[in-house]
């Protein structure tokens, strides 16, 4: 199936690899048939030929769903797995370093977190696609400021036009506030990671975020 480019995903997912659930493989069918356009694993403290493995069922998924696979952090993964997209924080291995080693075949997403960030993200040659956040505080970034708004209407007001996304904290509850400060795609973890019905979940976020 063709893949979809990034300019056109709505939809960001990050998730570990539900080795408790079991339940990877169907998992990742849910959740892509239903309007997924990017799927991260996020996994801390894998060794390399675990995270591998685990790539190679998001890869099977992404590709029969027409849905881009991103790898989070690691250069070197990205090199012997081959994804769609690499995306690296602000403390990661520098975009230029990165696109040394990886060619122009992967995309390349950039975390900011602040106005200054989200404004150097926008222009930095070799960064596909950037995103802005935690909007709110969350778990999943214990400790982490949260910029809030104010960032998301930021780069809502930058020029050019290069997809960006919310993140942080964001669920179907609070989706139409997030969509209210000029944010038109979101990174999405528990509220679909943790929903009872994964696929029911991200379906709705699909259809409300295509509205």
């Amino acid at each position: 199936m063709p893949k979809r480019s990034v300019s056109e995903a709505r939809l960001y997912l990050c998730t570990d690899g539900r080795r408790a659930r079991g339940d990877l493989a169907d998992f990742l069918d849910a959740v892509l048939g239903n309007g997924v356009d990017i799927v991260q694993l996020r996994e801390k403290g894998l060794e390399a030929r675990e995270e591998l493995a685990l790539l190679e069922v998001f890869r099977d998924a992404c590709d029969r769903h027409g849905a881009l696979l991103a790898v989070n952090d690691r250069a070197d993964i990205a090199f012997a797995a081959r994804p769609d997209v690499l995306h690296l924080g602000q403390d990661d291995l520098p975009v230029r370093v990165a696109r040394e080693m990886l060619g122009d075949d992967i995309l390349i997403g950039r975390s900011t977190h602040s106005a200054a960030e989200a404004s150097a993200a926008a222009v930095e040659e070799g960064v596909d696609y950037f995103c802005c956040g935690p909007i709110w505080p969350t778990p999943t970034k214990p400790g982490r400021h949260a910029p809030g708004p104010d960032l998301l209407r930021h780069a809502a007001g930058l020029p050019g036009a290069r997809p960006w996304f919310g993140i942080g904290g964001i669920d179907l509850g609070n989706l139409d506030e997030v969509r209210s400060y000029g944010v038109s795609r979101v990174v999405v973890v528990r509220a679909i990671t943790e929903a009872e019905d994964p696929g029911a979940a991200a379906a709705e976020f699909a259809k409300r975020l295509a509205g």
